[in-house]
């Protein structure tokens, strides 16, 4: 299978004062996209990469279901999606300072578990 071409071209991210699209279209699958309201938001992770050749992650915990949404944030929009994030107080910002300069493949979740 041809590979749908760099992650920015194919996974979207958009966000307003509602909350936070995703419009997916990779080459070789369906489309898809869904919405995640700020309100539903009860914790956020971020994951950073294994090395340099996969994007940092994004994990968005909500009130509506068990599973995560993932949001790479080397998605079209993801940079600025992890900017509001943390400008909204969702995640902690000198937690996002630790986690920009941490080691490959860690982990970072706000709020802390209880």
């Amino acid at each position: 299978m041809a590979s749908p071409g760099p992650l920015s071209t194919w996974y979207h991210v958009r966000f307003d004062e509602n909350g936070i699209t995703r419009d997916v279209h990779p080459g070789d699958k369906e489309p898809w996209s869904d919405f995640v309201p700020w309100a539903k938001i009860i914790r956020i992770c971020f994951k950073t990469a294994e090395d340099l050749m996969f994007s940092d992650e994004i994990y968005i915990f909500t009130s509506d279901r068990t599973e995560s949404y993932l949001i790479p944030t080397e998605a079209d929009g993801g940079a600025e999606l992890w900017n509001e994030i943390i400008k909204r107080g969702l995640f902690d910002a000198e937690l996002a300072i630790k986690a920009a300069t941490a080691p490959e493949d860690s982990l970072f979740c706000w709020p802390p578990p209880p």
